[in-house]
């Protein structure tokens, strides 16, 4: 099974549970990616406190389908989660880890994953900055 582990979760993500779904005595290499809320973003006038995300009913299965494609014909296997609810800054809004024997391709399908998830996991995030100002971005954004 190359995706372990592929979930839309309201619950915080713990790196170390996506690194244990992955674990294999074949594996040479993990790599992990991490993205957390930031107390800023270049199209918001103050500091930013929170993120709420929210997501289609089909976005755990496009998750699915990322890691999948992410994957394609190296030996890695991957799992990966993204959040929905409010999230503060701080909090981990998104967790990939990626085992395979060799570490080029852990890195590699590790960067695939989370492009495509900015580019087509239909999840929404609106940005609430500081003075209460609230911004939605889409996919790709």
């Amino acid at each position: 099974m190359t995706v372990r582990l592929a979930r839309i979760s309201e619950q915080p993500l713990s790196l170390d549970e996506h690194i244990a779904a992955v674990d294999s005595s074949t594996a040479g290499a993990v790599a992990t990616f991490v993205g957390r809320v930031r107390d800023h973003d270049p199209d918001a006038a103050g500091a930013v406190v929170a993120l709420e995300y929210s997501a289609h009913p089909d976005a755990e299965a496009a998750l699915q389908r990322i890691a999948e494609a992410a994957v394609g014909q190296t030996d890695a296997v991957v799992a990966v989660s993204h959040r929905v609810g409010r999230l503060a800054v701080g909090e981990a809004a998104v967790a990939i880890a990626v085992a395979s024997s060799h570490r080029d391709a852990s890195f590699t399908v590790c960067r695939e994953v989370i492009e495509a998830i900015k580019r087509e996991l239909p999840v929404w995030k609106r940005q609430v900055e500081a003075d209460g100002t609230t911004a939605w971005k889409g996919i790709g954004g």
